[in-house]
């Protein structure tokens, strides 16, 4: 049980003043469940919880419980530094005396002790700062509940497309009359799309633990492009876009981890796939510089705002697709800082946007 005396606000009051307090000072009792004032009502005065326990909540159709209040608690404060209606309503959570100071006597009793009137905004402010404090963590609750409902869309999307291609062409597998040819073909492509599902589930593993996997060797950069561009052409013929290699791709060994580097270009090219119109175009370029080699990978949509340019590699930014996980460019920014090049975007009037990307020369 609190008395006067013990709470807080009012230990530093001598004799006399605490005289005069409890001249002005109202009990009331309340059953549980009892409403002490509802929001809405007038602010007419200050409450401290004597004994029992207090509900502070507010809503309409559905009531958020902020706080619960135990002795020597002060609420209903902001009646006495301004007179608006309540904001929220109070209520006993459990059989409560409380002490009532009405508006008009706390004001002038504070005015007649700046002490007390200090003591007061001090509670105010970090009755205030309790709130915001709240309100941000619901705040960023909210986000990373958003976020984690994105992040699951955009696997179940991007896992939607190797898994219906397993289950058709798991149906043709099963065909009796199906030649040997026809069943090896259709036996390679379950395999590929099973790797690409595991692809993307090592992926988001390494990304979201933060470790390399890049197994770096010397490998022939010039076989692998174009087997890759004709596997890509296939991916992206679906949508009438055609695939055009403006320059050849290097002869010679480049040091890079094949299985990665295949997930840069197949993320880049669905990416521009995605942002191209029915017949567009996606343009890959291959440019040897000093102690490095740059590709660049240009579609033929509206191009990157300069707003976004640079958030486009961070966790979760899909830059406006309605599906993808938003991991897709913070990935190949990984994979290419493991390789020891760069990643960037760019945009020019008139053009798509223009994907950059290095890879170093072996020395």
């Amino acid at each position: 049980m609190a008395t006067l005396e013990t709470i807080p606000l009012f230990r530093h009051l001598n004799r006399a003043e605490l005289q005069a307090l409890r001249q002005i000072t109202h009990e009331r009792r309340f059953a549980t469940g009892q409403e002490i004032f509802r929001e809405g009502d007038p602010g007419d005065g200050v409450y401290f919880v004597k004994t029992g326990l207090v509900e502070i909540s507010a809503g309409t159709d559905t009531r958020r419980v902020f706080s619960r209040l135990g002795p020597g608690e002060i609420f209903g404060e902001m009646a006495v530094i301004e007179h608006r209606p309540r904001s929220a309503t109070a209520s006993a959570a459990q059989t409560a005396e409380v002490f009532f100071l009405p508006r008009g006597e706390m004001l002038a009793f504070i005015e007649r002790s700046p002490a007390l009137a200090l003591a007061l905004l001090q509670q105010i402010s970090q009755r205030l700062r309790e709130f915001n404090q709240l309100h941000l963590r619901e705040v960023l609750e909210a986000e990373r509940l958003a976020v984690v409902g994105n992040f699951a869309r955009g696997i179940i999307h991007d896992l939607k497309n190797p898994l219906t291609m397993i289950s058709l062409s798991a149906e043709n597998f099963s065909n009796p009359n199906l030649n040997p040819e026809r069943r090896s073909q259709i036996q390679a492509r379950i395999q590929r799309q099973v790797q690409r599902v595991n692809d993307l589930v090592t992926d988001i593993l390494y990304f979201t633990e933060g470790r390399s996997s890049a197994d770096i060797r010397p490998n022939d950069f010039r076989a692998f492009i174009l087997e890759l561009a004709a596997e890509l052409q296939t991916d992206v013929a679906a949508k009438s876009i055609r695939l055009v290699l403006e320059s050849e791709p290097p002869a010679g060994l480049l040091s890079f981890d094949v299985r990665r580097l295949d997930r840069v270009f197949q993320n880049l090219v669905h990416n521009a796939k995605d942002f191209s119109e029915e017949g567009g175009a996606i343009f890959l370029r291959f440019k040897t510089g000093v102690g490095e080699i740059l590709i660049e990978v240009e579609d033929t949509g509206t191009g990157i705002a300069p707003e976004i340019a640079d958030k486009l590699f961070q966790p979760f930014a899909s830059h406006g697709k309605s599906h993808g996980t938003g991991l897709g460019l913070s990935i190949c920014k990984k994979i290419i800082e493991d390789h020891g090049g760069k990643i960037f975007v760019r945009s020019e009037p008139g053009r798509g946007a223009i994907f950059c990307f290095t890879l170093p020369l072996a020395k």
